[in-house]
């Protein structure tokens, strides 16, 4: 395809603006955005200091990560393309300098606003300061743009969490975002802390609650401002690009995915009758680049578009039924030395997850940071199921409530495409590989990018997980003996038979 796409043709000469480009969606709307519109004129995106690091050693550091390898082998000249400003968007303007403030609003053409805070158990303060005010501040700094055509503002799909069918729509709220902007500048932390339950119902968390009111803010602005929003569900690994498997944390599937590989995670709070709500990488970044393209392709609708940015219906599966082909791909792909048996017990039962949650988590992490304690060596295990049990807490929500998504806009943009954009900027829901052959990918992608661990010592691996098999067979043999031994003492029954 030597001529260029029309989604290609569109972003040639264009000036796209990023903020949260150092995050997984960021990274790989930066990758691809410079793979395949590689005729574009410009990508600036912000980034602050982090960790004694500045914002210009971040991304050299970003630079080596293997999802960039194939523009350094193919393209390598568009890696110039990148502007790198010092920003941050808990600050007006997002920190830019004058100077910086003046370049961006004289050359961009499209903003992707993905920066937010994704901590679910975060306090309001801060959820309130990024995902509400950062979004504002974001739309202070396009307003001043001479050229914007559209600003996308990635959302969530749950922010919706009261619907029980969430439709491609922005919803009411009782609370105005400026309102609890306000309250949040001048109520201080403890205080707010302790009148955010009230604040957040029907929602479980600062996250969609602050994400709702965002989208309620953008809404707002659209009479004078070409704005869209975009909603993903849970982001899962990359399906293909830029590479099959790549994921660069433990947030949602990937996180209890190694959780309970390791044997770490041996009991989770979730109905197995609901169908999974997850979406590649790949494919919500291929609906965020096409969006600003079919917006900008006819007249202005009457409303904000909103897309839900989620799998289509046939072709998510019963969470039951994922968990019995991870079962499968960890028995045939397992992880390196892992704490016990994988084989996570799935419940409903609140007191029966808080019985396995004493039993097979907190007593073996005592256990193990006892063992370390007389050995000398650094305690761990406490704080490592700490971390566990808060994400298990938060996660409750999502794995015990069925969700129903209506996805329409974000279908037609796949259907609307070319034959070549569609096999640029791929999103079709029936592909030729399998759900099992995706989840393969994940785990490897999970061994080889966050847990660094190489494919040849796969067979050391799986010799592992078998010496794990049998003393976890024991163990529950030994233990149910025990058990009824002594509850045919208890009762009187062992007199009778002996």
């Amino acid at each position: 395809m030597s001529e260029l796409t029309p989604v290609q043709q569109y972003y040639k000469g264009k000036t796209v603006f990023i903020t949260g480009a150092s995050g997984f969606m960021g990274k790989v709307l930066l990758e691809k955005l410079l793979y395949s519109c590689y005729e574009l004129k410009e990508i600036i995106m912000i980034c602050r200091s982090k960790r004694g690091k500045s914002p210009e050693s971040r991304l050299e550091d970003m630079w080596k990560l293997p999802i960039f390898q194939r523009i350094k082998d193919e393209r390598p000249h568009v890696l110039k393309k990148v502007t790198m400003f010092a920003g941050d968007i808990t600050n007006e303007m997002l920190g830019l300098s004058e100077e910086n403030l003046k370049y961006v609003a004289e050359n961009t053409n499209i903003v992707f606003h993905m920066a937010a805070t994704l901590k679910l158990e975060g306090n309001l303060t801060d959820a309130v300061n990024m995902n509400l005010a950062g979004t504002r501040r974001a739309m202070d700094v396009a307003r001043k743009m001479k050229n914007l055509e559209a600003f996308v503002h990635l959302s969530t799909a749950f922010c919706n969490c009261d619907q029980e069918i969430m439709y491609e729509k922005v919803y009411e709220f009782p609370h105005k975002p400026e309102d609890l902007m306000r309250m949040a500048e001048w109520m201080d932390v403890q205080t707010l802390d302790a009148v955010t339950p009230k604040l957040l119902s029907p929602h479980p968390n600062t996250y969609t609650y602050t994400k709702r009111l965002a989208e309620i803010y953008v809404r707002d602005q659209y009479n004078t401002m070409p704005v869209i929003i975009a909603r993903p569900s849970i982001v899962s690994p990359a399906a293909y690009e830029p590479l099959p498997g790549w994921v660069d944390n433990l947030n949602g599937p990937t996180g209890l995915m190694i959780g309970c590989g390791k044997g770490v995670i041996r009991s989770v709070l979730v109905d197995k009758k609901n169908k999974s709500e997850v979406i590649p990488v790949d494919y919500a970044i291929n609906g965020l680049i096409v969006i600003p393209y079919e917006f900008n392709k006819g007249k202005k609708p009457a409303e904000i578009p909103v897309y839900n940015i989620t799998n289509a219906d046939h072709r998510k599966m019963p969470i039951g039924t994922i968990i019995e082909m991870s079962k499968r791909v960890n028995e045939a792909y397992p992880l390196n030395i892992g704490l016990w048996y994988p084989d996570p017990c799935l419940t409903t039962n609140k007191m029966y997850q808080k019985f396995n949650e004493i039993l097979f988590h907190w007593l073996p992490a005592y256990f193990i940071d006892f063992l370390l304690m007389i050995f000398g060596q650094k305690r761990f295990m406490i704080r490592v199921q700490q971390k566990i049990a808060t994400g298990l807490e938060v996660l409750q929500f999502f794995t015990l409530s069925p969700w129903c998504f209506k996805s329409a806009n974000y279908a037609s943009l796949y259907n609307s495409l070319t034959r070549d954009d569609k096999a640029i900027f791929n999103m079709n829901m029936d592909p030729v590989h399998t759900e099992e052959e995706y989840m393969i990918s994940c785990a490897k992608g999970a061994r080889l990018f966050i847990l660094k661990e190489k494919p040849e010592h796969q067979a050391r691996a799986r010799m592992h997980l078998k010496i794990m098999y049998f003393v976890d067979r024991i163990c529950k043999i030994v233990i149910i003996y025990y058990f009824l031994k002594y509850l045919m003492r208890w009762t009187g029954i062992s007199e009778l038979i002996f």
